[in-house]
């Protein structure tokens, strides 16, 4: 009988996985505040014995400077349980350059300071010569960081880039990411960088390392970064309706962006997840069922476990060629 890409698991998540790798805005926070569900449920998964890991593709901020934001919103955090896009870059640029290279360090101090931990020596200027360039977001950025960036890989030296995320949701809206800012550079000199943040497996490898975790879940509300970063990782990833990708997206998600689990918010780690099964075309959890006739999804049910059977029956039908049309998903009003 086929099988949904979409697993189940008999006990809570939380129980089921060693350690979470857990994304930031989206999820334990949106701007300025903490999603109501994200610290009772990060402390209970805690007292479950899950260790927790913050992964985030943020590279203007030190690890010690996250910590303390994530614990003056009620869910304590000591600085070796975060992982940055910067401190993931310089580690991977460890392994490709030689020791105390040189580098133009485009961004914050959290970029700088995970370089110069590593060895590397930062030069000002392209006229330096630098082995490598190293680009990570910082509001502050400016044409100058820029051109000298571009001054410099036309000189010859590597282009590694903290993440490659076109856009970055704020309480405004949405923003410029470090990818847009690093496609200028892009664009200048033709090289395309050496990303060390999510999608790419390189920070989801290193967390779980981190805590010598056996059987990681990565935890994420980007299908784009967090999920596929964890199909990249080979790892198992669920996603939560609190911040970017909704119910529709996932329903509509893409192979390689496609979660194991699903959940309305980090409250689901204290939950089983049924596991959709089929019987005959329809897709069924518990009192939920979906199946797809035609381009038309048919979803019967409401809640989270009706998102899950509409998930089984669109990818099956997608996997098989044919994509369900996106006017017939229901509104299935989850998230928290």
């Amino acid at each position: 009988m086929p099988e949904s890409m979409l697993k189940g698991t008999d006990g809570p998540l939380q129980e089921a996985f060693d350690a979470a790798l857990v994304d930031l805005d989206g999820v334990a926070y949106r701007g300025p505040q903490a999603i109501p569900s994200a610290p009772p449920a990060l402390q209970a998964a805690r007292d479950a014995g899950m260790s927790i890991v913050f992964v985030t593709n943020n590279a203007s901020r030190e690890p010690h400077e996250v910590a303390d934001h994530l614990s003056s919103l009620g869910i304590p955090t000591d600085p070796d349980e975060v992982l940055t896009a910067a401190q993931a870059l310089a580690r991977l640029m460890a392994g490709d350059l030689e020791p105390a290279a040189t580098v133009l360090a485009v961004g914050g101090k959290g970029l700088r300071t995970a370089l110069t931990e590593l060895g590397f020596t930062l030069v000002a200027s392209a006229q330096d010569n630098p082995d490598a360039v190293a680009q990570g977001f910082v509001p502050e950025i400016s044409w100058r960081d820029l051109a000298e960036a571009a001054y410099a890989v036309q000189g010859g030296a590597r282009f590694f880039a903290t993440n490659l995320d076109l856009t970055l949701p704020n309480e405004r809206g949405i923003a410029p990411g470090n990818g847009s800012l690093v496609g200028a550079v892009v664009h200048a000199t033709g090289v395309n960088p050496t990303a060390a943040g999510k999608p790419e497996p390189t920070m989801f490898h290193l967390a779980a390392a981190s805590v010598a975790s056996e059987k990681p879940l990565a935890i994420g509300d980007r299908l784009d970064t967090d999920l596929k970063g964890a199909r990249a990782a080979g790892m198992p990833g669920l996603l939560v309706f609190t911040g970017v990708s909704s119910a529709a997206d996932a329903v509509l998600a893409p192979r390689d962006q496609r979660p194991s689990y699903v959940g309305e918010n980090l409250e689901c780690l204290a939950e089983s997840h049924p596991a959709p099964r089929l019987e005959g075309a329809t897709w069924i959890v518990r009192a939920a069922s979906a199946f797809v006739d035609g381009r038309r999804l048919n979803v019967t049910g409401s809640g989270i476990d009706a998102v899950r059977a509409a998930c089984a029956a669109a990818w099956a039908s997608a996997d098989g060629g044919v994509q369900v049309d996106g006017g017939t998903i229901p509104d299935f009003r989850v998230g928290s």
